[in-house]
């Protein structure tokens, strides 16, 4: 039932900066009493500052209904911040509006808190709590630590299986999360997958292909009922990135897989980055304009990490060789092709030369190592990843090499597989020392089970010698990074067709400051 309003007339006409900030220029507005919990998507944290974070909600008591059980008006709700889980010592407490123009989410950006310091957060509508979430604070910029620990999950497709890795990294005492992308995937629901094999999957998407905002609200919502994940978003502030999925499978630009009309296209863009906006934990600098937005940015943890979140799909250009994996063309030379866009790659240049932190990192969704996916055969690229744009992928490893750019470290998913691997100008000829280092984070779900090794590993590891670690099973990857050494656990589940699957460590890597080499520990 949708929640019963109280006589008072809720406050309307809010200007675009209260929208955004989600904060109530009235000492009120009107109460509910909710006869279904509003709080069945959770909570999350995001983007922290050395004083403060993003704290997300979603006011949705049927998730999954077209209005998601709230009528068309804004309303009032609270929130707070402690230090203690039981809210003992509440320091920052407020009144936010969940506005139905944004799917009565609401975005509040926490300020005036202390610095490297976790904090607890909560929100409150009508008579209804949500659930507490846990985040903490960046250092202050330029602060020398020991230490930052964070996590790297993306790929969760819904159907693939359950998503045990979420609840485990849940347990993990982080700085934060990083997720490069695929949080949902578009496509319609399936019951059965496999054709010479069929079998039926476990869970099942709501509905067919999802195009419109109400679509993606409630493809949102499906996974965001998942109380896996919500354990994930409630145990850190996480930095979102997006991938293809978010909108469409292998879409860059103004540009689908499908051919469809850039025109048309981008209304289907505008609803998925609305949807987008809604549902993540981002500062109203990532606010959508139209099928535009936001969503590089940078991340500095004292003097020890520069964090580069990087956009791999809004200016790239269309992929070569017609997008067919494991090819090679012409194409794949394009000396006009971008991946990141002139204004974002410059502005990745530039913090590189100006970074003093020790560790340098890009985090971003598609591989740099130019890894050959046909051993044996004829040399082929994956040309929806930086092999398939062969000069900008040379530009920027030309740049930190010229520049001696030290302790740069790529961050990378998209593979569905965990990789650690060197960075060359040329990976078929990997001569002299690496320029830098690169962890592939494999998926949370998509993919299914997948297993310790495929059939090709020994061969697909002889064409490749920059490559020094391969797995194809499910999991996340945990960063432990020190003035000395950038430490990576790849840590695997044996199934996830059942929440039982069993969690380990598959492989530690290492990378000592001042040698882009990796080894194993």
């Amino acid at each position: 039932m949708s929640p019963i309003l109280s006589r008072r007339s809720l406050m309307v006409g809010l200007g675009l900066g209260s929208m955004l900030s989600g904060v109530s220029t009235r000492a009120s507005l009107a109460q509910a009493v909710f006869e279904d919990n509003p709080f069945q998507l959770g909570v999350a944290a995001g983007d922290p500052l050395p004083d403060g974070f993003v704290i997300w909600t979603r006011l949705a008591p049927r998730p999954l209904e077209p209005d998601h059980g709230m009528p068309s008006q804004p309303m009032a709700v609270n929130w707070e911040v402690a230090t203690d889980a039981g809210f003992g010592t509440i320091v920052r407490s407020g009144e936010a509006i969940a506005r139905p123009e944004l799917g009565h989410a609401v975005h509040v950006e926490v300020g005036g808190l202390e610095p490297g310091r976790p904090y607890f957060y909560r929100f409150i509508a009508g008579r209804e709590r949500s659930g507490v979430g846990r985040a903490k604070t960046m250092p202050v910029a330029g602060a020398a630590l020991d230490r930052v620990k964070f996590g790297i999950v993306g790929c969760q497709a819904y159907e693939s299986g359950y998503y045990t890795a979420h609840r485990r990294i849940a347990s993990e005492d982080l700085d934060f999360i990083y997720c490069y992308g695929d949080y949902i995937y578009e496509g319609r629901g399936n019951r059965i997958f496999g054709s010479t094999n069929p079998q039926e999957n476990l869970r099942v998407h709501v509905g067919g292909e999802i195009y419109t905002v109400t679509d993606y609200r409630q493809r949102y919502a499906q996974y965001k009922m998942d109380t896996d994940l919500q354990a994930s978003h409630a145990s850190a502030a996480w930095f979102t990135t997006w991938d293809d999925h978010e909108i469409d499978n292998n879409w860059v630009s103004d540009l689908d897989q499908d051919g469809t009309d850039p025109a048309v296209f981008a209304l289907r863009q505008a609803a998925a980055m609305q949807a987008y906006y809604e549902h993540m934990p981002l500062r109203r600098s990532s606010f959508p304009r139209g099928s535009a937005m936001q969503l590089y940015r940078r991340a500095i943890y004292g003097s020890l990490l520069d964090l580069n979140l990087l956009d791999t799909r809004q200016f790239r250009t269309d992929q070569p060789c017609n997008d067919r994996f494991n090819s090679s063309c012409d194409g794949i030379n394009d000396r006009n092709a971008q991946v990141l866009g002139e204004a974002q790659e410059a502005w990745l240049l530039n913090n590189l030369n100006r970074s003093e932190a020790t560790w340098k990192a890009l985090a971003q969704q598609i591989m740099v190592m130019d890894l050959d996916r046909n051993p044996g055969e004829d040399y082929g690229v994956n040309t929806d990843s930086w092999a398939g744009y062969r000069v900008p992928r040379e530009r920027l490893l030309r740049h930190i090499r010229d520049r001696r750019i030290a302790n740069t470290v790529v961050l990378t998913g998209d593979e569905h597989q965990n990789y650690a691997g060197e960075l060359y100008l040329d990976g078929r000829n990997p001569e002299g020392d690496p320029i830098a280092t690169e962890f592939v984070s494999t998926s949370i779900s998509s993919g299914g089970d997948g297993q310790d090794q495929r059939a090709d590993q020994q061969a697909f590891l002889a064409a490749n010698p920059q490559l020094k670690f391969r797995n194809s099973q499910r999991g996340y990857v945990l960063c432990d990074v020190t003035p000395e050494r950038w430490q990576t656990e790849f840590k695997v589940l044996d199934q996830i067709q059942n929440r039982n699957g069993v969690l380990t460590t598959r492989q530690t890597m290492v990378v000592e400051a001042g040698n882009a080499r990796l080894v194993s520990a």
